[in-house]
């Protein structure tokens, strides 16, 4: 992912959050004749102040074929984003498109059995917590348990590397960056929204 230094994130802390908060992600991986993409939710670990990622697919996916141990990985997260258009500038120029994104890199790892468990029961218990009637794991019938983890393989991604881009219009001067803001806080969708909050948090970093 290219990124200018205007909109490189280089806070590890934020971009952990980030992923967090945007954990439904893009597995990617290669054999070598082909490229596989995959769209799952990972959960997102920071161990000894290295971020690993969780996650487990279909043993029915072809992608299966490239998960093998030291396998090379990418994975998607991507956040809000919206059309920013250029007539809310004070002088002429073009139209873009804000967003946020975060690329990671690493090598796969296969779970084990007990550890494939381990992260099921850990992303289960996340998601299950915001319920109004949570059905956590232990509370599954063992037997649908064991056909399921029949099914699916289990992997982590060591990450070595993170791209994180905040293209939130920080290289506008203040007065644009402000009309910006206000223009999509007037729209009624929620990624402008949340484009325009995210740039409310990161308003100290524009070109001036």
């Amino acid at each position: 992912m290219y990124i200018s230094e205007y909109f490189r994130n280089t806070n590890f802390h934020q971009q952990v959050d980030f992923i967090k908060e945007n954990s439904f992600g893009i597995l990617i991986t290669h054999s070598e004749t082909k490229m596989f993409a995959t769209h799952i939710p990972l959960t997102p670990l920071v161990i000894d102040n290295n971020l690993v990622l969780h996650g487990h697919i279909s043993k029915e996916n072809p992608q299966c074929s490239t998960l093998s141990d030291g396998n090379d990985a990418l994975v998607i997260f991507s956040g809000p984003h919206c059309y920013i258009s250029s007539s809310w500038y004070s002088h002429e120029n073009v139209s873009t498109w804000n967003y946020q994104a975060v690329h990671c890199h690493g090598k796969i790892k296969i779970q084990s059995e007990i550890e494939l468990l381990q992260s099921l029961i850990q992303l289960t218990d996340h998601y299950e917590s915001k319920e109004e009637k949570p059905k956590f794991f232990d509370n599954i019938d063992a037997k649908v348990i064991r056909e399921n983890l029949s099914g699916i393989i289990g992997f982590e991604i060591v990450v070595s590397h993170i791209d994180a881009k905040d293209k939130l219009s920080q290289n506008r001067n203040k007065k644009d960056y402000e009309n910006i803001v206000t223009y999509l806080q007037k729209r009624d969708d929620a990624m402008s929204g949340a484009i325009a909050n995210a740039m409310l948090k990161n308003k100290d970093n524009t070109a001036g």
